[in-house]
Parts: C-alpha cells; structure tokens; sequence
C-alpha cells in the first residue's frame, strides 16, 4: 500500500540545504538584490518566506501583506505580521480593497460579488502581483513564489496571479510535505496546520471548493507521477477513491496551459 506517511518521509533538512542554494543561486545569477514575496498568513507563504530567510539572510527578504479588508480574515494578517516579526524582518501591508474597488466600478459588465465570484477571485490575485512585481522593478528584486507542487499539478492557481512569479522553491514539495517541512524551517503550528485558503472570497477555503482532501490529492499524484502507477492501480493501492483519482489526474489534464505559458503558431512559411 502506499501510504501519506511514505511520502512524508524525506529529509527535510536536505531539502532546506537544497532548496536554500536553489534561492542563493538564482539570486547570484540574476543580479538582484533580494525577494520580494506575498505572505498571507497561510502555510505555503509561510514556509516560502521562512526558507528565504534563513537562506538569504532576513534583510534580503521583503514580504507584502495583502489583505482584501472584505474578505480576508484578521487573523491571517496577524498571523502575517507575527512571522515576519518572528524572523525579524520588515514587512509592508497594503489593503488591496480599495483597488478592487476601483475596477469594479470601472468593468462595464461587472454584476455583484456573487455573480462574478471566480471573476473577481482571480482579479485579487492578479492585483496583489502587479503589487509584487511594483516591490520588485523599484527594489531590483525578484518575486518569490509560493504555489506547491499539488497546487501546480493541478492547477489550482491564478494564471498571471500567485502563478506568475521569478522562482518557485516550493515546486518540487507537495501540500503535506509543506506542512512538515513549515514546521522543520520554525513556522509556528498553528500556521503550518491551518487550513489551506487562496482567500479570494469570504470564507473561501481550497479543500471545499476541491472537494477532496490534500492528503488524497497528494496520494493520486505521488502515485501517478513519482511512482509510475497506472490510474486504474492507484485506487486500490492508495485507498483513495476512484472518483477522488479521475477528478485530480483531470483536473492536471485540463490545467495545462497554466503551466504552459502562451501558445505560439508555427512559423510562417
């Protein structure tokens, strides 16, 4: 059987050292002076920030906080705040309310926040890395990514959102082992363990709008991509159910072009 406590097994320090020069390379080779990363309160953010500062060192690392004032919980900013005076670095928080505000009133086919809900999900998104990207082009920095290698699989991220970033560490990482690894780099718990949410609604959490569970979105994919099992085989060596394998292994399928970038045409001949 494969198990969520095999693929919890890796070393987590090694994993640190080789994400950790991954981040002090990249930074060499591009000749920027830093990162620049959105830090939400949640996991992923969480450990993405932890990492590049005990890589880089925390002067090098600026996290943004980018609440929608209408939609994201207090305790996410605080949880924020906490972190990074954890690690004692310097933090800006930016409302992006106002600016979501402000394109609401001017989309002509905007309806309501019920109507446009993904629509408009996706626009915070997109807002806070314009925000991002402000930091980066002013500071000479580069924009550190926080998605995971579930969330990429998937696709579960906004395209030109949280998905357009410099580098991504957490890439190679699944969900779970983010967590672990959070844990490992000196997040508090209670944020490693939180529940995971892009917060683009209110009350918006991922595995409810998933419908399924990490811990299972991360066995079809473990399986399928790092063990080599067939479709067929991973219900009945995982558990997970049949349903559950078909939704994740489709939901990679039809997220393609997130990870693909723009399609261009053959050449002209």
């Amino acid at each position: 059987m494969i198990s969520l406590e095999r693929l919890l097994r890796i070393d987590y320090a090694r994993a640190e050292r080789h994400l950790g020069e991954f981040l002090r390379r990249e930074l060499e080779a591009s000749g920027k002076r830093g990162y620049v990363l959105g830090l939400s309160g949640g996991v992923d953010s969480a450990a993405s920030f932890a990492l590049a500062a005990r890589s880089v060192g925390r002067e090098r690392v600026l996290p943004i906080i980018m609440p929608d004032s209408a939609v994201t919980p207090k305790r996410d900013v605080e949880d924020a705040k906490a972190l990074a005076a954890q690690f004692g670095a310097k933090y800006h928080v930016i409302d992006i309310a106002p600016i979501v505000d402000v394109y609401r009133g001017a989309i002509p086919i905007y309806e309501s926040e019920g109507a446009d809900r993904v629509a408009l999900g996706n626009l915070r998104a997109r807002i806070r890395m314009s925000l991002l990207y402000y930091y980066a082009n002013k500071l000479d920095y580069l924009v550190l990514g926080t998605s995971d290698r579930s969330e990429l699989l998937i696709g579960y991220f906004t395209k030109y959102g949280d998905g357009a970033v410099d580098v991504a560490p957490l890439a190679v990482l699944y969900k779970t082992q983010v967590r672990s690894f959070a844990l490992h780099l000196g997040v508090p718990e209670a944020i490693a363990m939180k529940p995971s949410s892009p917060r683009l609604w209110e009350d918006h959490e991922a595995e409810k709008e998933l419908g399924m569970s990490y811990e299972e979105i991360d066995l079809v994919l473990y399986s399928y991509f790092d063990l080599g099992v067939s479709r067929e085989e991973i219900p009945r060596l995982t558990g997970v159910r049949a349903e559950v394998v078909e939704r994740v292994l489709t939901m990679h399928e039809r997220s393609a072009h997130k990870r693909l970038g723009a399609k261009l045409p053959e050449p002209l001949r």
